[in-house]
């Protein structure tokens, strides 16, 4: 079963997120068919540009925590590849346009954040729900915290609350929120826009962008996904996660809380 569509037209890869059934959350094959396809498109120099996006109404529901579950013994949740995908996105040369046609929550926020360029619908609705399970945004931050506020980020990702496409991008999470009916239209005009310059530039400007983490952000990205590791498999994550899986609050909310 194939979990990433891929597509090449007039310079453009369209990688889609394909998985409708689990709201196209990062298991390690999600993460594995990604990384595949951008290493393809990164390789093709046909590609002057990717369109990251999604089947069905959910843009990326996170970490595929059924998986994750399953791998409380081994170690090695879905997590743990999360990083490298980040990274292919983050340092890749060719410009990556995340397309949110629908809801995000915990690393699909930090697969929006890596993108170069995210649109969104205004009326998407986000969140960095780790700390709901027990769990903290620790490999997404690297990509999330250079566009956030400082402010936003604190009360976000303390929280957990929903915030809509409007308060994403006026915090810098995306580039712009638009109509749904608007979506495609304005993702196709940043496209026309990144075609016209040329592919040498773009590499270039987009390592300008990032030089002022160039020597670390790989060696951040490491120690984030074992700072992530450890908690996904700490006490309060295993029972964070089972209670999202059977749909009941977890121990630590105390008794008369909302």
């Amino acid at each position: 079963m194939t979990f990433v569509r891929s597509q090449t037209e007039h310079g453009v890869a369209t990688l889609v997120l394909d998985n409708p059934a689990t709201r196209n959350a990062l298991s390690t094959a999600v993460i594995e068919e990604l990384l595949a396809a951008l290493a393809a498109a990164e390789a093709d120099d046909a590609v002057r540009v990717v369109v990251l996006s999604h089947a069905g109404p959910v843009f990326c529901s996170g970490a595929d925590l059924r998986e994750t579950a399953d791998a409380f013994d081994s170690g090695r949740p879905p997590v743990s590849r999360l990083g490298e995908l980040l990274a292919a996105i983050w340092e890749g040369r060719k410009p990556v346009v995340a397309r949110v046609g629908g809801p995000a929550r915990a690393g699909g926020l930090g697969l929006i954040a890596a993108a170069d360029i995210a649109v969104c619908t205004a009326d998407a609705t986000f969140a960095f729900s780790e700390v709901r399970i027990g769990v903290i945004p620790a490999v997404i931050s690297a990509t999330v915290l250079p566009r956030l506020a400082p402010r936003d980020a604190a009360e976000l990702f303390l929280t957990g609350a929903t915030f809509d496409g409007a308060r994403a991008e006026r915090i810098g999470l995306v580039t712009a929120a638009v109509e749904p009916a608007s979506l495609d239209a304005a993702v196709a005009g940043y496209v026309v826009e990144l075609l016209r310059a040329a592919p040498g530039a773009l590499a270039g400007a987009k390592a300008l962008l990032r030089h002022r983490r160039a020597d670390t952000f790989g060696a951040e990205i490491a120690a984030l996904t074992e700072l992530s590791v450890g908690y996904f498999g700490s006490a309060e994550g295993r029972e964070g996660i089972m209670a999202f899986r059977e749909k009941r609050r977890p121990s630590w909310i105390p008794d008369g809380a909302v």
